[in-house]
């Protein structure tokens, strides 16, 4: 039993390793293409991108988890079904939770990895990850001209340039507004070609500029009368303008900017962010009801409806409306103009009450949603550890119903349920942070569809259910009785 328990081991830890690495890389090619704009053009140095990559791989892992736990388990019963191999197992007497059993506690180890690695580990990467993007987002770019755009990004000048032919770099037709005199417009210069270059030690921007004009404005000849600027022209067949590059050589920036983000926290760490932001929450809920201008009962009654749940007192009795006085009454006594006044007090009242609303609902929601982000961090630490376990319960019984191994059918099933999965989890967290599901339901939402699923397809593999074939489906719909209509299409065919 132990040469069969390692056997089946071997059989797995192979497509999973080559699996997870397939995942990974496919992971950080959908990372380099959403950051590539950020890193074109930057001059950053080989080192700097290979830390970036490796950080973002760090990021990648709790989704190359559960994928490659699903395609690998696929893969494995596929082959061993495609080979004979489980059959002859069965027929040995061995049931499929015997043959499971090895790699079941591998997926428990697997999915124990996971979940130390989203806790312990990954924060810390994605602390140095968000730290080194932010520092190269803010890193100055080499000068990038679009044609027909202007481009303030070279001090104190305004470059538009007409057409720019990207082998050979050269530009042409160009117009430069000079600024460098905190004169705007005071000097312009147009020119039928130009070359833009950084200097070797990176320090300067040079544009050599070739066959042009510059028009520089002259002081004023009128004084005392209507004031007229007059434009000195000056051609050349050759000009250079040379601006010293500030903040060109790459900057890291400090990590403590970001190590209060969701991301970067423990569970404990979110634990106690929860309770700062929590009471934070609502100790402004409490302040905005009191602040609104309404009814003294309604605006206490408000302030204890909104109090924690362990307050020391809440008020339970309701007043009715008119016990105590009789506006109706009083009311339609008075003068119409009495009225009128009284019903444009209660109206402005009224109005003004509505713009505080409005700005405390606005208020409110940003610190709701920003608190909605914490708890659903440390709830996915879990749900994607867990999904590793799940996708097993899924993938293995299904390679075993299938019975095709390789990267043909396994990639196709894999991707389908993977993408099924992303989209449901997708929908329950967005209910989540809606606050329209409770927290914890919307974000177990997967765990509960796929987990059901893993279930029965268990039960349908170790029972030898056919649950592929056609003709098991033609059964089915005989129970519902629509075997005629299936008997008459094959008839006339």
């Amino acid at each position: 039993m132990k040469r069969l328990h390692l056997f089946i081991i071997k059989s797995f830890l192979g497509p999973f390793f080559m699996t997870f690495v397939i995942v990974l890389f496919v992971l950080l090619m959908q990372f380099l293409w959403k950051y590539v704009d950020d890193m074109v053009g930057k001059g950053l140095d080989l080192k700097v991108l290979a830390e970036m990559m490796f950080y973002a791989s760090f990021a990648m892992l709790p989704l190359a988890f559960p994928l490659a736990m699903l395609l690998a388990s696929i893969m494995t019963f596929g082959a061993l079904g495609e080979n004979y191999e489980l059959v002859a197992m069965k027929a040995s007497g061995i049931s499929l939770f015997r043959i499971m059993r090895p790699l079941i506690v591998i997926a428990i180890i697997i999915t124990g990895i996971a979940f130390y690695f989203s806790n312990n580990i990954l924060p810390k990467t994605n602390l140095k990850f968000s730290t080194l993007l932010y520092s190269v987002k803010k890193q100055r770019p080499e000068l990038v001209l679009q044609e027909g755009v202007f481009t303030n990004e070279m001090d104190g000048y305004s470059i538009k340039v007409g057409k720019r032919d990207n082998d050979t770099k050269m530009l042409y037709d160009l117009l430069i507004y000079d600024h460098t005199k905190n004169k705007p417009n005071e000097s312009v210069t147009v020119a039928d070609s130009g070359l833009l270059r950084i200097t070797e030690d990176k320090k300067y921007m040079v544009l050599n500029l070739f066959s042009g004009v510059t028009y520089q404005e002259q002081k004023s000849q009128n004084r005392g009368k209507k004031e007229t600027y007059p434009y000195q022209r000056n051609r050349f067949e050759e000009q250079t303008i040379r601006v010293k590059v500030r903040d060109f050589e790459f900057n890291r920036r400090d990590e403590s900017i970001f190590k209060n983000q969701y991301r970067m926290l423990t569970i404990d760490q979110l634990v106690t962010a929860d309770d700062s932001l929590t009471d934070d929450y609502y100790g402004r809920l409490r302040n905005y009801m009191m602040q609104i201008n309404i009814n003294p009962t309604i605006t206490r009654r408000m302030y204890n409806l909104t109090a924690k749940a362990d307050s020391l007192k809440r008020d339970i009795e309701e007043i009715k409306a008119d016990t105590i006085f009789d506006f109706d009454t009083y009311y339609s006594g008075l003068d119409k103009w009495v009225q009128a006044d009284i019903a444009k007090s209660a109206l402005d009242k009224a109005r003004s009450n509505m713009q505080q609303v409005n700005m405390f609902q606005g208020q409110l929601y940003n610190k709701k949603k920003t608190l909605n982000k914490y708890r659903m961090e440390k709830h996915r630490k879990f749900t994607l550890s867990v999904a590793v376990l799940i996708f097993f319960f899924i993938g293995a019984p299904l390679g075993a119903i299938i019975r095709k191994g390789g990267l043909g059918m396994p990639v196709v099933v894999s991707i389908f349920l993977f993408i099924l999965y992303y989209i449901v989890s997708m929908s329950g967290e967005k209910t989540a942070r809606e606050d329209v599901w409770d927290m914890f339901n919307g974000m177990w939402f997967s765990s509960y569809i796929f987990l059901p699923i893993g279930v029965w397809l268990t039960y349908k593999a170790a029972t030898d259910s056919a649950i592929m074939t056609a003709e098991a489906y033609a059964k089915f719909f005989a129970r519902l009785g629509l075997g005629r209509f299936f008997q008459k299409k094959k008839s006339n065919d």
